[in-house]
């Protein structure tokens, strides 16, 4: 398919490196509780971070957004490390992977697929796109047309694409990792609010540390050190901690703070456009996974906060005159957060001090 790069790969399970562990440490799926998921979320992120370095916390985002069957939108400078990203995640889960370079002549074929005329069979057969992957990274998305922006809106709302008529599912778990560069906007199609929404998270990689780079310079110098990450877990047992994720529990207090948080946002005088109910659910969801990670089967305040900027920070936007006051989404979302009380039995709860620490970390990345 024109202009749509492909690359599928599965990891060999002969292929290990760094912290991967056996296929026995995890690939069963069951017997799902809250020690098994924690320990289950540690070993994917320690894999990755073998080859991601300086990044645990938006790796744990990432992970949480594929928990939650949600996707990123990585507003960021080239050569970050984005792609990589999105294949260590794959290649740790045993999963399928594709890419897209998005330009402005490509198609929603380009992405979803298309029938293409067998002639030895004298039929039309769908041939599928690079839709049809458990990871999908789709680079500078603005520079797509909105006509085939929303052909891959539509697979990550629905997880399913038509074609002539049919309908195809798409693999579970599906996660859609897409990039837009802050520089050089000329020429590209920026997405509206509503397309805006369908993402769970915006973040931002960001540069390196100078350590870690110099680890990355060396590590990549002969061959791009992912080529030899090996995987963790299955795509079964990713679909187990998805499947319990939904099981944490969350008290009626912790969801009307949920939702007050939520609803602030519509009153707050700086911003011209509040957070929608989606917000919440995402909210809630996100709270939950990272709940889980922690080994924890409640989710507390502290989660909550721990994912609001990067699940609002595309979804709430600025009026003119808070623009000229130089205010910004963070500085507005740590006033609201101020006004709107927490509950007062749970307030006090908090989780293992080394989630809470990623957790800030990843809100501050997510913020930049």
């Amino acid at each position: 398919m024109a202009k749509a790069a492909r690359t599928r790969s599965r990891s060999a399970s002969a292929r290990k490196r760094g912290r991967s562990r056996p296929s026995s440490s995890g690939h069963s799926g069951g017997g799902m509780g809250a020690k098994r998921f924690k320990e289950l979320f540690d070993g994917i992120v320690e894999n990755v971070a073998t080859v991601i370095k300086g990044k645990d916390d938006i790796i744990r985002l990432a992970l949480v957004a594929m928990i939650c069957e949600g996707h990123i939108l990585f507003e960021d400078v080239p050569g970050t490390g984005k792609t990589v990203l999105a294949r260590a995640l794959s290649q740790s889960m045993n999963a399928t992977n594709s890419r897209i370079q998005c330009t402005p002549d490509m198609l929603p074929a380009d992405i979803t697929g298309s029938s293409i005329y067998d002639q030895r069979k004298g039929k039309f057969e769908f041939q599928q796109g690079p839709a049809f992957a458990n990871v999908l990274l789709s680079d500078e998305v603005n520079r797509a047309t909105p006509k085939t922006q929303s052909a891959l809106l539509e697979a990550m709302a629905e997880r399913r694409v038509t074609a002539d008529g049919v309908t195809y599912n798409l693999p579970r778990p599906f996660f859609v990792l897409a990039t837009q560069n802050p520089i050089e906007l000329a020429g590209t199609f920026p997405l509206p609010e509503a397309q805006l929404d369908r993402f769970l998270f915006k973040l931002s990689m960001g540069y390196l540390e100078r350590d870690a780079e110099v680890e990355v310079m060396f590590e990549n110098q002969v061959q791009l050190s992912i080529e030899q990450l090996g995987s963790v877990v299955d795509t079964r047992t990713v679909q187990a901690m998805i499947s319990y994720a939904t099981t944490v529990n969350v008290a009626p207090d912790v969801a009307y703070y949920i939702v007050d948080l939520v609803q602030a946002t519509r009153d707050e005088p700086a911003l011209s456009l509040g957070a929608s109910p989606r917000a919440s659910i995402s909210l809630l969801r996100a709270a939950r996974a990272l709940a889980a990670s922690d080994g924890r089967t409640d989710v507390y305040p502290d989660d909550v906060r721990a994912v609001l900027i990067p699940i609002m920070a595309h979804r709430v936007f600025l009026n003119p005159d808070a623009v000229l006051r130089g205010e910004n989404i963070e500085g507005v979302m740590e006033r609201i957060v101020g006004r709107v009380k927490p509950p007062s039995g749970a307030a006090a709860a908090t989780g293992s001090s080394g989630r809470r620490g990623s957790s800030r970390k990843a809100v501050r990345a997510a913020a930049e």
